[in-house]
């Protein structure tokens, strides 16, 4: 198996095989929804670089389902009263993203409860499952997503989603912070931008997991099938 060090693509030596174990793994897709990703000039929190990975994320959801691996889409949400976020303490990127982004019309509505704004865009299917108690950044905080991998016996993570040297980033630290072995699907995730994609992508190699291409991956799920076929 190859994966990326420091954006070179190398061989992977022996002692790797529980990353790339999928009886053992998930696939955790962070934050695909409308509040990201609709083109319209009310977006709340436009990541318009992930709109280009929406269909690719869900053709590779669709080949892990039929390999048996599961999917959980989280998502963030925030109470109707703003008390998680802008009107209690808000999250530090509502004040830090703007200074480089500039104003972001309508960021008030980010993730609020019953608006479209919480509305995936990459397809859930029945058999996946849903975290959306996400108010920061990690995946992790303050939702229950480290008790339901637990329960369904995950070691290893897979992410894919936005942005990654935000929430991709936070979910990769917090993740090798708790154990799991951490795969960041390189072609499957967008940054803020180029520059700041690949140094995330660089520091996740190094700090937290292996960075790979996702139809590598599927390559060596589809490899230990056949092999325990034929054994």
């Amino acid at each position: 198996m190859q994966a990326y060090i420091y954006g070179e693509k190398r061989d992977l030596p022996a002692g790797f095989g529980e990353f790339f174990d999928k009886s053992c793994t998930a696939i955790v897709s962070i934050d695909m929804h409308q509040g990201h990703l609709a083109d319209t000039p009310d977006c709340p929190c436009p990541a318009p670089r992930a709109r280009e990975i929406v269909e690719p994320i869900n053709r590779f959801h669709a080949a892990a389902r039929s390999l048996g691996v599961p999917i959980i889409h989280v998502r963030s949400v925030l109470r109707k009263s703003g008390a998680d976020d802008i009107n209690g303490v808000p999250a530090a990127w509502r004040l830090v993203f703007p200074l480089y982004a500039g104003e972001i019309p309508n960021a008030d509505e980010h993730a609020i409860e019953g608006t479209r704004w919480t509305e995936f865009v990459t397809e859930v299917d029945a058999r996946d499952e849903i975290v959306e108690t996400k108010k920061r950044l990690s995946p992790f905080y303050p939702t229950d997503l480290d008790f339901l991998l637990r329960n369904m016996g995950v070691r290893t993570v897979v992410f894919d989603g936005g942005f990654t040297d935000c929430c991709v980033l936070n979910a990769a630290f917090d993740a090798s912070n708790r154990n799991y072995r951490v795969v960041v699907a390189r072609d499957l995730v967008r940054g803020t931008n180029e520059e700041m994609e690949d140094a995330a992508l660089k520091i996740m190699s190094l700090h937290t997991g292996v960075v790979v291409e996702s139809g590598d991956l599927l390559d060596v799920w589809r490899d230990g099938i056949a092999a325990e076929a034929a054994e």
